[in-house]
């Protein structure tokens, strides 16, 4: 799945990224660093209300290619700016997490674990 059809499905509003037809094979959503930090392999794109800049940089660290704020988060102008940097694409929906990763469950976007066997 591509970024611009994550954008799509979750009639998200693209507030960074300059390769919006970059492959994305597995998401994560988690409002703990940590659990992501731990848990998460492969590229894969991160759903999150949490604010912070924390959360770019565990995506850069992990390389993870887009970051998705659920429940009409907004990042900062310095985090979004943070993401351009590292190239990390952003995106904000109005959707709950459970609904956006139920949505990208259903069209095919697989979660992490699932890639491995």
């Amino acid at each position: 799945m591509t970024i611009n059809e994550i954008k799509t499905l979750l009639d998200a509003q693209m507030l960074c990224g300059d390769d919006p037809d970059c492959e994305i094979q597995s998401a994560c959503g988690s409002d703990m660093m940590s659990d992501v930090l731990a848990y998460v392999k492969h590229q894969a794109v991160l759903l999150t209300g949490l604010v912070n800049p924390q959360v770019i940089r565990t995506a850069e660290m992990m390389d993870m290619r887009c970051i998705v704020f659920v429940r009409s988060k907004q990042p900062t102008p310095a985090m979004v700016e943070l993401a351009c940097e590292s190239g990390i694409a952003v995106l904000a929906t109005s959707k709950r997490m459970y609904e956006a990763c139920g949505i990208l469950y259903a069209n095919g976007l697989k979660g992490n674990g699932e890639l491995d066997g």
